[in-house]
């Protein structure tokens, strides 16, 4: 184990970090307590808000928000989130899905987890919004990029923390087509009514391979969150057609029952969709000369596979390891490779379960769901499914890296 240190500079690094989501201010974050000067560039024209509630669990999540600082604002600001019922079509409960399960240790929505760290840093590392890497062009002694808006810049290294379709990792590593594994269901989100009235609670309604899912995560007596879930074979859209998107849904869910005609009528209204593959990222490698990928963009899952958590884990690991390394990227980035590959492809695998627990194919398979959920539920087996859900959140043993 590396004996700790009082200081460990990284004031001679100049970073770009592509991607403001939470993979990109959490880097920011960890890199600017070394010193390091820090570029964040995101495309869209402000911090984003809102967005799916994100969950931590178990003592490396803990320990790495700690370091970090923001355990206890994270803490303030959770979504206080209780249980989640599977109901019929009547509305009548099948069975009860623990907030644990769920939900983790403490949740929080992602949008206010990236304002948290956003001002925490806003002060020392520069954001530019509105802008996107066009060219990397990786040299013996830095790496110029050029930008779609922006004057062209020189930077020691770039860090792609630009997501699931990541656009830095299309530039250095190749198309997503070599990346990108589809799993064979689709996922939407969007704001809804709260017509049941839920407070900080769920309700989940699925029939075969598709399934409906209503909460509320805040409180707000007037909104709540819908989430689509349906099974498909891959198919063809552009990504920025946002009327092609609701088609999809609207013609995936025709006739569904319980809250969903509701549903479709909020889809029908929302200028705030969410829909994408369910899909993870594997690359052969996560570095290339002086460019890395963190998060979704390196190891990403749609939903399931705690990608926050790892993205967290993953920031947390690279900029210590270029604390350990003094800057030096080749060690640094070798390192980080070894430390978090296998733990990311560990929480990978579970988020393959997400499409068919959300969605079963058949009336069979949703009534084998039920079952095995009551009996996991249960008080018996509450402890076990405890550490079942913490075992991969917890797969990676956490170098003691240099005090900042």
């Amino acid at each position: 184990m590396t004996n700790r240190k009082n200081t460990h500079s990284l004031a001679h690094l100049h970073v770009l970090v592509s991607g403001a989501s939470v993979a990109g201010p959490a880097l920011a974050l960890n890199l600017a307590r070394y010193g390091a000067r820090v570029t964040v560039v995101e495309k869209a024209p402000a911090l984003r808000g809102g967005g799916f509630a994100v969950d931590f669990r178990g003592h490396v999540h803990r320990k790495v928000l700690k370091d970090m600082g923001i355990w206890d604002e994270i803490h303030a600001r959770q979504t206080h989130m209780g249980r989640q019922t599977v109901v019929d079509a009547d509305g009548t409960a099948r069975v009860d899905l623990p907030a644990e399960m769920m939900s983790g240790d403490v949740e929080i929505f992602r949008g206010e987890l990236a304002r948290i760290m956003y001002e925490r840093t806003a002060d020392r590392v520069e954001y530019v919004f509105g802008d996107s890497v066009a060219t990397l062009t990786d040299t013996d002694d830095g790496v110029e990029v050029t930008f779609e808006r922006g004057a062209p810049r020189r930077f020691d290294l770039v860090v792609g923390a630009d997501g699931l379709h990541s656009n830095t990792r299309r530039l250095v590593f190749g198309d997503e087509s070599r990346h990108l594994r589809f799993f064979d269901h689709y996922v939407a989100g969007f704001a809804v009514p709260n017509h049941l009235g839920l407070d900080r609670t769920g309700r989940l309604y699925s029939e075969p391979g598709r399934a409906v899912v209503i909460g509320n995560y805040d409180g707000d007596p007037d909104r709540a969150g819908a989430l689509l879930v349906f099974r498909s074979e891959e198919l063809t859209y552009d990504r920025r057609d946002v009327a092609a998107q609701k088609r999809i849904l609207a013609g995936r869910f025709a006739g569904m029952g319980w809250e969903t005609p509701r549903v479709l009528d909020a889809l029908e209204k929302t200028d705030d969709l969410y829909f994408d593959a369910i899909a993870q990222i594997h690359v052969d490698r996560l570095t290339k000369g002086r460019v890395a990928l963190l998060g979704d963009a390196g190891y990403g899952a749609t939903m399931g596979g705690m990608g926050t958590g790892v993205a967290i884990v993953g920031a947390y690991v690279l900029a210590g390891e270029l604390a350990l390394a003094g800057g030096d990227h080749r060690t640094a980035f070798a390192a980080y490779e070894g430390r978090v590959r296998d733990f990311a492809k560990g929480c990978q695998k579970i988020s393959g379960n997400a499409g068919p627990f959300f969605a079963p194919p058949t009336e069979r398979r949703i009534r084998s769901r039920d079952r095995m959920y009551r009996l996991l539920g249960s008080r018996m087996l509450s402890g076990f499914f405890k550490r079942l859900t913490e075992r991969a959140a917890t797969a990676i043993e956490l170098r003691d890296y240099p005090a900042a």
